[in-house]
C-alpha cells in the first residue's frame, strides 16, 4: 500500500498559525480500489475527513486537504485508507512551523590579552521553534567603519552558545573593524546592529596582585589606623597605561565596601589611613587601561591586614581593699575597670601598677604587670598612692592615680536590698549629708564559693542617687552579700553590708503532723511551724488531706496562723491516712503521712443505736399500714361500709351498666307481668314482719323472709331528667325497698332495710322533697305528694321519678320467691 500514493505539500515549513495545503496522489494502478475505500487524512493525533477528491487526466486520483491554522511546531501528516477494519497508511510527511529569527541584540566584545582573542557575545532573542544558526561576521574598515577593506573569516559558535572568539591573527589591534551577528532559519534571516571598534579599545586586563608593605629600618612604622600595601600589575600589560581602584572593609561586622579610586599603576605602593586602629581589614584592587578606553579587570584576590594600634585612651575606675599583715606591711588588693573614652580607643594588652616614690620623681618601681582586672601587692603603712596604666604596642594610657583614702566620712542610712527577678537585685539607701561624690557597690556570694570567684563591684559617679540595679553575675536562688561605700572628696565613709537572695526558694520540708486527741468520729491534729529559713519563702497557707480505706479523699485549706485542726465526720473504728501540705509563694512541700484509727463504739451505745433503728422501722411499718388501710380503695375490702343516707347518691355508687349485663324485662306497665324490672339480693335472713309491712297475701303472697333488695321501675338505661344531689361518698349500700304495682290497685309499700343509720330522722315513708322527686309539682307551684290509695290491690305504685331508682342495676331476682 505504500507504493500506491504519495503526499505533496505546499510548504514543509510554515509560520505558526499559517495555512498549509497537502495533496495525496493515488497511483493509476491503485485508483480502482479507491471507490471501495475511504481516504482519510491523519494529523497526529486527530483524523480529518477528505475535503476534495478528483481524478486527474493521467488516470491518478488526487485527495486534497487544507489546514487553516498550523499550531504545531513539528507534526506528522499521514494519508490513509480504510481497508476493512484497519487503517492503512499510504504516505507520511512532516510539517514544521515556527517564526523567523529576531535580530540578536546586546552585542559586546572584549579583547583578552591572555588568550589573544577578541571574544564577542550577544543575546539571541526568543525561541523560533526552528533550527536557527548564528554567525559572527566582521571586516576591517577605515573612516570609522564607513569603508570596508579586508574581510575577516566568519566565526560560527557551537550549538546552543551565544559567544564566539576571533583569533589574534585575524585582527589589527589598533584598526577599526565592523562586527555584527547574523541569525538564519528556514523562514528568514536577521542581523544585529553593527559594532564598530578597535580591539585595543575593548581590552580587559588581568587584575593585579596585592602585597603588604614590609617595614624597613629607615621608614617609620605606620600611624595608628593606617595600612601600607603594594601591588604588582600583570606582566603582559606592563606597556599599557593603567589606573587602579582599591576597596576595603572590616573583616568583622556588616560594614560595606569603601572605594579608593585613581591610584596610579606605575606607583605600586600606597598608605591607607583613616581606618579603625587595631582592626583587621579585607582589601581588593582592579585596574583598567587609562586614559584610553578599556574594560575594568576583575577584582584581585583578597588581602587581609591589621591596622596599627594606638595607645589606649581609657578611664580606669579603681577600688581597693587593705589588710594589715604586720606593723610594717599592708596587703593591698587593687581592682579596676577600663572605660573607653573614644570609639577607637585602642586595644589594651596589659596593665601596669607602679609606686610613686616620695623622694625620687623619676623612678617608679613596678608592683604589678598583668592582663587581669585586679592585682595584689604589699606596701608599707605610710604609702598612700600608686599609679595604674593600660598599655599596648603603641604606648600607654595616661597614668591614673589611686589614693588610699581613710574612712572619716558620714555613713549611709537604711541600706536594703530586694530581688527584682531571678537575675537582678535592687539595692537602695538613704544618701548621707553632705552628699558624696560617688559610691562603690560590691556584691558576691555569701559565703564565698569554693572556686574563689572574686567579688563583683561597680563605681557610681553620681552621688545623688539613692539606689541602683545589680544585674551582673546574679544567679537565682543564691544568697548575696552587698556592700556599699560612699566616696567623698578626700575621704570615704564606712562600708555598710546587707544580705539578700536573688530569688527565694520553696521550703525544703513541711512541719511534722501530730495526733493530739482522737474520738469515735473526730480526731484533733496539731503541728509546730518551722522556723523561718534564710532564702526560703515563708508559708502562706496549709492544706490537710485525709483518705479512708475506700479511697475517698477529703481536704481543707487553713491559713498560716493555724497550728491545729479537728477532723470531724469520721466513721468509728475506721483507718485514715492524713498528711499536711505547706505552701508558699515559691512553691509547696508535703509533710510525712500520719495514719490513725478512730475509736470503736461501746456495747451499750450499740444497743441503743439498734433499738432506735428498730423503733424507726416499726414506726415506718405502722405509718405504711395506716396509709394502706385508710385509702378508700382498700377500706371496704376489709369491713362493710355503712353509708350516710343524707349524703348518699345511688347514681354515683352504682357502676356503669355493661352491655352484656342488661337483659330485657317486660315493662312494669304491662298488666300481665310483674312490675319488677331487676332485683339484686344483697342479704337474706329470717325476720318477723314489722308493723309497717302488709300481711295481705292477695297481692304479695307470703313474705316470711325479708328480702333486702331494691327494685328499679322503668328502663334503667334511661337517664334521669331530674336533678340529683351529688355526694362525695361513692361506696354506699341499700337502705330502702320499694314494693308496688304500677297498674294494679292497692297500696304502695315502702320498706326500710336493716341499716342502723337513721333514715332522714325518722321512719317516714318517703324522703324529703329536696332529696327526691316523690312530690310532684302542681300547676300552681305547690308540691303534691303521691299518697298511696288504700284500695289498690297492687303492691307497688309506679315510682318512675324516684331518684334513688334511676340508673339502678337489678340482679338476683331469684331470692324474691313469688315476686
Amino acid at each position: 500500500m505504500e507504493q500506491c500514493g504519495h503526499i505533496l505539500l505546499s510548504a514543509p515549513i510554515a509560520r505558526l498559525g499559517d495555512q498549509v495545503m497537502a495533496s495525496c496522489i493515488i497511483n493509476q494502478n491503485c485508483s480502482h480500489l479507491v471507490t471501495e475505500w475511504r481516504i482519510v487524512w491523519k494529523l497526529e493525533p486527530e483524523l480529518h475527513p477528505r475535503e476534495r477528491q478528483q481524478h486527474l487526466p493521467n488516470g491518478t486520483l488526487q485527495s486534497t486537504i487544507t489546514l487553516p491554522h498550523l499550531n504545531h511546531s513539528r507534526v506528522l501528516l499521514s494519508c490513509c485508507l480504510h481497508w476493512g477494519n484497519s487503517l492503512q497508511i499510504l504516505d507520511q510527511a512532516e510539517l514544521q512551523a515556527g517564526y523567523p529569527p529576531i535580530a540578536p541584540h546586546n552585542l559586546s566584545c572584549i579583547m583578552n590579552l591572555t588568550i589573544n582573542s577578541l571574544i564577542c557575545q550577544w543575546e539571541p532573542g526568543p525561541d523560533t521553534h526552528l533550527s536557527t544558526s548564528f554567525t559572527l561576521k566582521s571586516f576591517k574598515s577605515q573612516d570609522q567603519c564607513q569603508t570596508q577593506k579586508d574581510s575577516i573569516p566568519d566565526c560560527v559558535p557551537e550549538d546552543g552558545q551565544s559567544h564566539c572568539s576571533i583569533p589574534r591573527r585575524h585582527l589589527q589591534l589598533y584598526q577599526d573593524m565592523s562586527i555584527w551577528v547574523q541569525a538564519r532559519n528556514a523562514l528568514g534571516t536577521s542581523i544585529s546592529p553593527k559594532l564598530c571598534l578597535a580591539p585595543m579599545d575593548v581590552v580587559k586586563l588581568e587584575p593585579p596582585t596585592l602585597w603588604a608593605l614590609e617595614p624597613s629600618p629607615g621608614v617609620a612604622p605606620p600611624q595608628p589606623g593606617c595600612l601600607r600595601l603594594r601591588w604588582e600589575t600583570w606582566k603582559p600589560s606592563l606597556y599599557i597605561e593603567q589606573k587602579c581602584e582599591l576597596r576595603h572593609q572590616p573583616r568583622l561586622g556588616e560594614a560595606g565596601w569603601d572605594l579608593v579610586s585613581a591610584l596610579p599603576a606605575r606607583t605600586p605602593e600606597h598608605e591607607l589611613c583613616g581606618l579603625l586602629p587595631s582592626t583587621a581589614y579585607t582589601l581588593q584592587m582592579r585596574c583598567t587601561r587609562w586614559p584610553l578606553p578599556g574594560h575594568w579587570s576583575e577584582w584581585s584576590p583578597s588581602l587581609e591586614l591589621i591596622t596599627a594600634q594606638r595607645a589606649p585612651i581609657v578611664r580606669l575606675d579603681t577600688w581597693w581593699r587593705q589588710r594589715q599583715l604586720d606593723p610594717q606591711t599592708v596587703a593591698v588588693q587593687l581592682f579596676w575597670k577600663p572605660i573607653a573614652l573614644e570609639e577607637d580607643s585602642g586595644q589594651i594588652q596589659g596593665y601596669l601598677v607602679s609606686r610613686r616614690p616620695s623622694d625620687q620623681a623619676g623612678a617608679e618601681p613596678t608592683l604589678c604587670d598583668t592582663t587581669e582586672l585586679n592585682c595584689t601587692f604589699q606596701l608599707p603603712p605610710e604609702a598612700r598612692e600608686v599609679l595604674l596604666q593600660a598599655y599596648n604596642t603603641a604606648g600607654s594610657s595616661h597614668p591614673t592615680p589611686v589614693v588610699f583614702l581613710e574612712s572619716r566620712g558620714p555613713p549611709l542610712g537604711r541600706l536594703h536590698a530586694i530581688a527584682r527577678d531571678p537575675h537582678s537585685l535592687w539595692v537602695g539607701w538613704e544618701p548621707p549629708s553632705p552628699p558624696p561624690q560617688g559610691y562603690v557597690i560590691e556584691w558576691g556570694l555569701s559565703p564565698p564559693s569554693p572556686n574563689g570567684s572574686p567579688m563583683t563591684w561597680r563605681l557610681e559617679h553620681d552621688g545623688s542617687i539613692a539606689g541602683t540595679l545589680l544585674q551582673e553575675n546574679i544567679r537565682p536562688f543564691q544568697l548575696y552579700e552587698i556592700t556599699v561605700t560612699p566616696l567623698y572628696q578626700d575621704t570615704k565613709g564606712p562600708s555598710q553590708h546587707v544580705y539578700a537572695y536573688s530569688q527565694e526558694m520553696a521550703p525544703s520540708h513541711g512541719p511534722e503532723l501530730h495526733l493530739r486527741h482522737i474520738g469515735k468520729t473526730w480526731a484533733q491534729l496539731e503541728w509546730v511551724p518551722e522556723a523561718p529559713e534564710l532564702g526560703k519563702s515563708p508559708f502562706t497557707h496549709y492544706t490537710i488531706f485525709w483518705t479512708n480505706t475506700q479511697d475517698q479523699s477529703f481536704s481543707t485549706v487553713l491559713n498560716a496562723s493555724t497550728h491545729s485542726f479537728v477532723l470531724r465526720g469520721l466513721e468509728p473504728s475506721s483507718l485514715y491516712h492524713v498528711h499536711l501540705m505547706a505552701a508558699s509563694q515559691a512553691g509547696a512541700t508535703n509533710s510525712t503521712i500520719l495514719t490513725l484509727m478512730t475509736l470503736a463504739l461501746e456495747e451499750s451505745e450499740l444497743h441503743i443505736i439498734l433499738g432506735l433503728f428498730g423503733l424507726l422501722v416499726l414506726l415506718i411499718c405502722l405509718c405504711g399500714a395506716a396509709q394502706f388501710c385508710c385509702r378508700p380503695s382498700r377500706k371496704y375490702s376489709l369491713w362493710p361500709s355503712v353509708p350516710d343516707p343524707a349524703r348518699s347518691s345511688l347514681g354515683s355508687w352504682v357502676p356503669t351498666i355493661a352491655a352484656e349485663d342488661i337483659f330485657q324485662l317486660p315493662s312494669l306497665r304491662d298488666p300481665g307481668m310483674p312490675p319488677i324490672t331487676k332485683i339484686t339480693v344483697l342479704e337474706e335472713e329470717e325476720k318477723k314482719p314489722g308493723p309497717w309491712e302488709s300481711n295481705d297475701g292477695s297481692g304479695t303472697g307470703s313474705l316470711s323472709t325479708l328480702v333486702q333488695a331494691y327494685v328499679l321501675q322503668g328502663d334503667p338505661r334511661v337517664p334521669s331528667t331530674q336533678p340529683q344531689p351529688q355526694s362525695g361518698n361513692s361506696d354506699q349500700v341499700l337502705y330502702v325497698q320499694v314494693l308496688g304495682s304500677p297498674t294494679g290497685p292497692g297500696p304502695e309499700h315502702y320498706l326500710r332495710c336493716d341499716s342502723t343509720q337513721p333514715l332522714l330522722e325518722g321512719l317516714t315513708p318517703s324522703p324529703k322533697s329536696y332529696e327526691n322527686l316523690w312530690f310532684q309539682t302542681s300547676p300552681l307551684g305547690a308540691p303534691e305528694p303521691l299518697v298511696p290509695h288504700p284500695e289498690d290491690d297492687s303492691i307497688f305504685e309506679p315510682l318512675l321519678d324516684f331518684p334513688l331508682l334511676q340508673g339502678l342495676r337489678v340482679s338476683g331476682a331469684e331470692g324474691l320467691g313469688g315476686f
